[in-house]
């Protein structure tokens, strides 16, 4: 028998070391289509989401914020906006097209000055310690390999007295709501994904990476286990997703 070390990606198990490279090729494939499908996806509720997340962060001006898997950049284009020329962001992904996609819109934007970019691993971040008075993650925190080392790395970077806003799908908080999802989620999303990305395998991983993602109150403990204190969290439309926040103290 294989003493191999596995992880999930979505429902399949598969070498650890080989789930990074599977998720580059998910996000290679739907990076110039990204924006559109989350639209389509959440019916535009996402920017609900995120403008919730960016209350809830706390970020003035002046401040260093770091935004793990920035994607095309929607947390980060409006902290650059938040922080002004005397603050910084610096805006990261562990895949160059998407964060390719994310820089060309951010100059689209006009956010130039205050914004940084490299490719970056949650599990291994490049920084000091105690260097941001926030870091954040936008559905991205399911598809790190090893979670709780994320969030140790999270812990470790942020100034005392910093926070830490993780906005990621999560676990309906009702029966009725769940089986809805899952209809939607396992029939609806690939066929989006087919028509607009030519790719439903994506969309169908995921779905599955949503399903085996820690629910509310595990990935609360896995904070606290980090060292976060005050650690909470806060449901939207139902449970499908939540903002969890911690403090360095």
């Amino acid at each position: 028998m294989s003493d191999e070390k596995t992880t999930h990606f979505g429902y399949q198990q598969v070498p650890i070391d080989e789930k990074a490279k599977r998720v580059r090729e998910v996000f290679d494939s739907v990076a110039t289509r990204y924006d559109l499908m989350n639209d389509l996806m959440s019916m535009g509720i996402h920017r609900l989401w995120k403008r919730h997340a960016i209350e809830l962060s706390g970020v003035r001006r002046g401040h260093k914020v770091l935004d793990l898997a920035s994607g095309t950049g929607d947390l980060a284009s409006r902290f650059a906006g938040i922080v002004g020329p005397d603050g910084v962001v610096v805006m990261t992904d562990i895949n160059a097209a998407m964060l390719g996609e994310g820089r060309e819109r951010m100059l689209d934007q006009g956010r130039v000055g205050n914004v940084q970019y490299s490719l970056v691993n949650a599990e291994k971040i490049p920084f000091e310690s105690d260097t941001f008075d926030c870091v954040t993650i936008g559905f991205g925190l399911r598809n790190v390999t090893d979670k709780q080392a994320a969030l140790d790395e999270m812990f470790r970077i942020l100034k005392p007295g910093g926070r830490a806003l993780i906005l990621e799908f999560s676990h309906p908080v009702s029966k009725s709501l769940s089986r809805v999802y899952d209809l939607y989620s396992f029939s609806v999303l690939p066929a989006l994904g087919r028509i607009v990305t030519k790719d439903p395998g994506s969309y169908r991983y995921l779905a599955e990476s949503i399903r085996m993602h820690p629910d509310q109150e595990t990935l609360r403990s896995m904070m606290e286990t980090s060292g976060f204190e005050r650690c909470e969290y806060f449901n939207h439309t139902g449970g499908i997703v939540a903002i969890h926040r911690g403090y360095k103290l």
